[in-house]
C-alpha cells in the first residue's frame, strides 16, 4: 500500500473546525445545558434513573453513594466518578436546591463551602419529590435510547410530574452557551402552569401576578421588579439579592447587626472573613467584632458595633463592599428540540405543558392497552363459565394442552388469549362467588377502558388530568415562599463619615510633586512652624492646606484635566518626612503638570463655581457641583487649545472682578459675572486680547477700590500700584499697561517679562524662585508704591544670567 493510499490531504482548519463542532454539540446537548422538559442535565438524569432502577427509593434504607456512582458510570455515564459524585452532591444540598432530589445521609458539605465526604463514606437514596420526576417511567411515557455500549436502555428525558427546571433552577457553562436559571417556589410555578393550561393566551403580567419572582432556598430580599420582568420576557435580566438583616440594641447603648439570610450561592465563611478583614484593616471605624453564631436553629451572623457607631451607615457600607448584597443575572437557556434556546417564562411553561400532554397521553395509552387486554380475558372467562359443561367436555376430549386450546378456539370462537386464560383457570374460580367477582371486575375494567378512551379522545379531559395531578403535588410538597420580592432597587448611600474617622490634618504638596498628610499632633511636636516641613534637597513646599479627612482636593493640570482626591487617601507621614510622589496617589501623566489645587468641603452649593484661566487669555466659569465625581482617574475639567495650557483655577461666587496680567505688562479688569457659567468640558470665552508673543502671567480676583497690585519681573524688579488705578473694563479687550520695561544699551534692564502679580490689603511674603534653584522672599509692603505704568525697582539681587522663573505665596489656607 502506497503512502498516498494511506493518507488523505486535509486543511487543518477544516479538521479542527469539524472536531470542535462535534465536541461543542456534545457538551451543549449532553453535559452542561438542561432539557426544558425535565430541567435536568444528562448526568443528573442518569443518577436519578440509576437509583430508581436499583430500588434506591425513599421507602428503602440508605445505600452507599459509591454504589450509585459505580452504577451510573458503568451503565450510563462513561466519564470520571468525580463529575458524577459532584452531581449527586449538588442535588442533596438544600442551600442550592429549591427541593432536594437526593436524600443524603452523612456529610454532604455545608454552606461554608466545606466539601462533602468521599463517596465511600456517604449514603443516599432518592427523595420523595424525586419520585415524582420518575413516576410512570415504566409505562412507556418517555423515549428510551441505548446506552454508550448498547447493553442497557436509558431515558432521553424523565416524565417530570412537576416543572423541575423552574422549581430547582440550574447553572451551567458549555461551549458558546451558559445558563443561569434561579429556583422558584413550587406552589407558584404549579399555579402558573394551571393558569397557562386554563388560558393558553395568558399574558406575562398575569403570570407575574402568580409567580412573583425567584424563590431562593437561602431566602434573602430580591430587589428589581423590572429585572425580573425583563428576564421573564427575554430570558435575560438582572436583579439584586440582599441579605436579611436587623439592627439590634445591646446593653450600654451599643448596637449590633444580625444577619439571618444571605444571598444565593454565597459562601458564608468567606462573607464572614470579608467583614472581619474590613474590621482588621479599619476600612470602617466602628466595628468591634464579627461572629458567626449559626447553628441548628439556623443562620446567625453578628456584627457587633462600637459605642456611638453609625449602624445604618456601616450596614450600607457592608452591602456595598461585601457579598451581603450581590447582583444575580438571569440567563435562561435550555435545550428545546435538541437545540439550545434562550427562553422567557411563558415558553418554558408551554414546553413543560406540552411535555406533560405527551407523558399523560403515552401513560393513558399504555394503561388502556393493559385494561383492554384484561377486559378481553375477562370476557372470555365469563363466557366460558356460562357454558362450563361444554367447555370441560371439550377439554377432556382433547389430546393435549395445545389441542385443547385449538378445540376451544374452533368450537366456541374464543381467541388464543382467551383460550389460554381458560386453560390456566384454577378450579376454585368455578364457585359462584368467583363468578360474581369476575363479572364485577369485568364491569369495572370496562368502565376504566371507557374513561381512558375518553381522555385520549378529549384534550380537555387530558388537561384536567394534568391539572389534578399537579394540584396533588402542590398540596403535598408545596412550601411557603422564602425570598421576599421588593419592587424597587434601593440605592446604597455610604456617608464618608462611616468609612473615615473625621480628623483635622495638614496636607502639603511640594514643587517636585511630593504629597503628604500630617496629623496636627505631629505638626505640633515638630515645632509648629510652616516653613520647617520636610522636603528633598532642592525642593520646596508649594501648597499647604489645613483640611479635614472628610474633605477632597481638586487637582488641576495644565492640560485641562483634574483629579478628585479624598484627603483620607493621601498617605500619612510625619511633618519632617518628605512624603510620597503624587504619581503614587493619582495617575498623572509624566508630561503633565499641576497648576492648581483646591480643597473642597462640599459640592452642595448652588452658587459656588470654579474660574479657569489659560495662558492665551481664555476664561471659563463652571458650577462647582459639576466637578463632583467618584472616578479615580483623570477627568476633563476644561477644554484647552493645542497651543495653549491652563494657567490657574480658583473658586468663585461670580460677585468679584477678575484681573488678568500678561507677560508684556498689560492688565485687564472685568466683572466675573461677564463670564456666564458653562459646561464642565467647555473651552470658555476670551478674557484678554493678547499679542502673538504675549501670554497671561497671572490671574487675580479683586473687588472694590481698596488694596494694591504688586507685579514682579524675571530680573527681580517689582512695584506696587493702587487697585484704584485699574478701572473695570469689558471682557476681551487689550487692557492697560501695568509696567514699563526699560530698553537701551546704556540703561540697566528691569526685566523682559512679568512673572507674577498679587493683590494685597495687608502685607504678606511672596517667594521668588530662580532658574538656579534659589528661593528669595519679598514682603509685598517692601515693593515700592508707584504709578500703574512705571518701571519699578530691584527687589532682590540676582547673580549674572540668573532669572526669576516662578513666584508663589506659601501659606496655610483654611478651606
Amino acid at each position: 500500500m502506497s503512502v498516498s493510499e494511506q493518507f488523505k490531504p486535509a486543511f487543518l482548519e477544516d479538521v479542527v473546525g469539524d472536531r470542535f463542532g462535534r465536541y461543542s454539540k456534545y457538551i451543549i446537548q449532553d453535559r452542561a445545558i438542561p432539557d426544558v422538559r425535565d430541567g435536568l442535565k444528562p448526568v443528573q438524569r442518569r443518577i436519578l434513573y440509576a437509583m430508581y432502577e436499583s430500588g434506591n427509593t425513599p421507602d428503602k434504607s440508605y445505600r452507599k453513594s459509591a454504589k450509585t456512582v459505580g452504577d451510573v458510570m458503568g451503565n450510563y455515564h462513561p466519564h470520571g466518578d468525580a463529575s458524577i459524585y459532584d452531581g449527586m452532591v449538588r442535588m442533596a444540598q438544600p442551600w442550592k436546591m429549591g427541593h432536594v432530589l437526593i436524600d443524603g445521609h452523612g456529610n454532604w458539605g455545608s454552606i461554608d463551602d466545606d466539601p462533602a465526604a468521599a463517596m465511600r463514606y456517604t449514603e443516599a437514596r432518592l427523595s420523595h419529590i424525586a419520585m415524582e420526576l420518575l413516576r410512570d417511567i415504566e409505562k412507556e411515557t418517555v423515549l428510551f435510547r441505548p446506552n454508550f455500549d448498547n447493553t442497557e436502555d436509558e431515558p432521553t428525558v424523565l416524565p417530570a410530574r412537576f416543572p423541575n427546571l423552574l422549581v430547582n433552577g440550574v447553572s451551567g457553562i458549555s461551549s458558546g452557551f451558559a445558563t443561569e436559571i434561579p429556583p422558584h417556589n413550587l406552589r407558584e410555578v404549579i399555579q402558573a402552569c394551571i393558569a397557562a393550561i386554563d388560558n393558553p393566551n395568558i399574558s406575562l403580567d398575569e403570570l407575574m401576578q402568580i409567580i412573583q419572582g425567584p424563590d431562593f432556598p437561602t431566602g434573602g430580599i430580591i430587589m428589581g421588579e423590572e429585572g425580573i420582568r425583563e428576564a421573564y420576557q427575554t430570558g435575560k435580566g438582572r436583579i439584586y439579592i440582599r441579605s436579611k438583616t436587623e439592627i439590634e440594641d445591646m446593653r450600654g447603648g451599643r448596637q449590633q447587626i444580625v444577619i439571618t439570610e444571605i444571598p444565593y450561592q454565597i459562601v458564608k465563611s468567606r462573607l464572614v472573613t470579608a467583614m472581619e478583614n474590613i474590621r482588621l484593616e479599619k476600612k470602617v471605624d466602628g466595628i468591634a467584632e464579627v461572629r458567626d453564631e449559626s447553628g441548628r436553629e439556623g443562620m446567625r451572623i453578628v456584627v457587633e458595633l462600637k459605642k456611638d457607631a453609625d449602624a445604618t451607615g456601616i450596614l450600607n457600607y457592608l452591602f456595598k463592599k461585601t457579598d451581603l448584597q450581590v447582583t444575580y443575572n438571569f440567563n435562561m437557556v435550555a435545550i428545546v428540540n435538541k437545540a439550545p434556546q434562550q427562553l422567557g417564562l411563558k415558553p418554558m411553561l408551554e414546553s413543560y405543558i406540552a411535555h406533560q400532554k405527551e407523558v399523560v397521553t403515552n401513560r393513558t395509552r399504555y394503561d388502556l392497552n393493559k385494561a383492554e387486554d384484561r377486559a378481553h380475558v375477562l370476557e372470555g372467562l365469563v363466557k366460558a363459565l356460562d357454558i362450563l359443561d361444554e367447555v370441560i367436555a371439550t377439554i377432556k376430549a382433547s389430546k393435549n394442552r395445545q389441542d385443547a386450546q385449538h378445540n376451544l378456539m374452533e368450537k366456541f370462537q374464543f381467541t388464543e388469549r382467551q383460550a389460554d386464560a381458560i386453560l390456566t383457570l384454577q378450579l376454585y374460580r368455578l364457585t359462584n362467588l368467583e363468578l360474581t367477582s369476575l363479572n364485577k371486575e369485568l364491569s369495572e375494567i370496562q368502565k376504566k377502558v371507557a374513561e381512558l378512551r375518553a381522555i385520549l379522545d378529549s384534550e380537555k379531559k387530558l388537561l384536567s388530568v394534568i391539572k389534578k395531578e399537579l394540584n396533588e403535588i402542590r398540596d403535598r410538597y408545596g412550601i411557603d415562599r422564602r425570598s421576599v420580592v421588593q419592587g424597587e432597587v434601593e440605592e446604597i448611600k455610604v456617608n464618608l463619615e462611616v468609612i473615615v474617622n473625621a480628623e483635622d490634618v495638614i496636607v502639603t504638596l511640594s514643587n517636585e510633586g511630593y504629597i503628604k498628610r500630617t496629623s496636627q499632633l505631629s505638626f505640633t511636636r515638630s515645632g509648629g512652624e510652616w516653613e520647617k516641613s520636610g522636603v528633598k534637597d532642592g525642593d520646596f513646599i508649594r501648597h499647604i492646606f489645613e483640611v479635614n479627612t472628610l474633605d477632597r482636593l481638586l487637582i488641576f493640570t495644565k492640560r485641562g484635566q483634574y483629579f478628585s482626591l479624598p484627603i483620607h487617601l493621601v498617605p500619612e507621614f510625619k511633618w519632617k518626612d518628605n512624603g510620597t510622589a503624587i504619581v503614587n496617589v493619582i495617575p498623572i501623566a509624566k508630561e503633565d503638570r499641576i497648576v492648581s489645587v483646591i480643597p473642597i468641603k462640599s459640592f452642595d452649593s448652588e452658587q459656588a463655581s470654579l474660574l479657569f484661566v489659560t495662558r492665551r487669555g481664555q476664561v471659563k466659569r463652571t458650577l462647582l457641583k459639576e466637578y463632583e465625581t467618584k472616578r479615580t482617574g483623570a477627568v476633563a475639567a476644561c477644554k484647552v487649545a493645542d497651543n495653549d495650557e491652563l494657567l490657574s483655577v480658583m473658586t468663585s461666587d461670580g460677585e468679584m472682578d477678575l484681573l488678568l496680567v500678561s507677560n508684556q505688562g498689560m492688565a485687564i479688569r472685568f466683572l466675573e459675572g461677564e463670564v456666564n457659567p458653562m459646561g464642565r468640558a467647555a473651552g470658555g470665552v476670551r478674557g484678554m486680547q493678547l499679542k502673538d508673543d504675549d501670554e497671561v502671567a497671572a490671574a487675580i480676583r479683586v473687588s472694590g477700590e481698596e488694596g494694591e497690585i504688586t507685579v514682579l519681573t524675571d530680573l527681580g524688579w517689582s512695584k506696587r500700584s493702587l487697585l484704584l488705578d485699574y478701572p473695570t473694563q469689558g471682557r476681551g479687550g487689550k487692557g492697560m499697561a501695568t509696567f514699563e520695561f526699560k530698553e537701551g544699551k546704556r540703561v540697566k534692564p528691569n526685566g523682559t517679562k512679568l512673572v507674577g502679580a498679587y493683590f494685597s490689603k495687608a502685607a504678606y511674603p511672596i517667594t521668588l524662585v530662580t532658574d538656579s534653584g534659589k528661593l528669595h522672599q519679598l514682603i509685598t509692603e517692601h515693593a515700592p508704591l508707584m504709578d500703574r505704568k512705571s518701571q519699578g525697582r530691584a527687589a532682590i539681587t540676582l547673580d549674572k544670567n540668573e532669572h526669576v522663573i516662578d513666584t508663589l505665596v506659601i501659606a496655610p489656607l483654611s478651606v
